[in-house]
């Protein structure tokens, strides 16, 4: 594997969007994302100027991404840091310090080359060495016919801490909770 792992820099916004809306386009978004690829192509460029911008700053949110010796994007991977108290953006509220992986994907042609294992060292990594927040912990949620991505998550260490929260227009289907506790990995 020659993929680079590394965060993305704020002027990459094109490269972020494009990869977000073939992700979005991917047969497993269904399921594996909370927006559609309808919504996300109708933003306007400033959006993804200032979601790629905040995420290089790597103050609340950091952005990974998997690049190969073209300089091609074949994967990425974001964790939003999360607080008691704050606004909750998806699922049980924090009631500690923790990290929050989102927006995972490896393009096909990258999956099953230790891409996606390789980006979630660097996001694990990332979040485990912040000293302010000291994160306890770092979750996910993966929605529960999605066992492709439960499996993956397992095998890396991730287990279910047994919340769930309903889909968001989804009637009836579950996002399951899973996380790492510091220490474990």
């Amino acid at each position: 594997m020659d993929y680079v792992m590394r965060t993305v820099r704020a002027e990459e916004w094109p490269l972020a969007r494009r990869l977000r809306l073939e992700a979005l386009k991917d047969p497993a978004a269904p399921v594996a994302f909370l927006e559609s690829y309808e919504d996300a192509v109708a933003r306007p460029d400033a959006f993804w100027q200032d979601r790629t911008a905040t995420a290089a700053e790597g103050r609340t949110v950091r952005q990974f991404v998997a690049e190969s010796p073209e300089g091609e994007w074949v994967g990425t991977v974001t964790v939003l840091i999360e607080r008691p108290g704050q606004d909750v953006r998806f699922g049980e509220a924090a009631a500690v310090d923790q990290g929050h992986l989102v927006g995972v994907f490896v393009r096909p042609e990258a999956r099953g080359s230790g891409v996606t294992d390789a980006l979630f060292r660097e996001a694990v990594d990332w979040a485990w060495s912040l000293s302010a927040p000291r994160l306890e912990r770092i979750r996910l949620y993966v929605h529960e016919d999605n066992p492709r991505a439960a499996a993956f998550y397992r095998r890396f260490g991730f287990v279910p801490s047994g919340q769930r929260t309903p889909t968001p227009g989804d009637q009836g289907a579950w996002e399951l909770e899973y996380m790492i506790e510091r220490g474990q990995r």
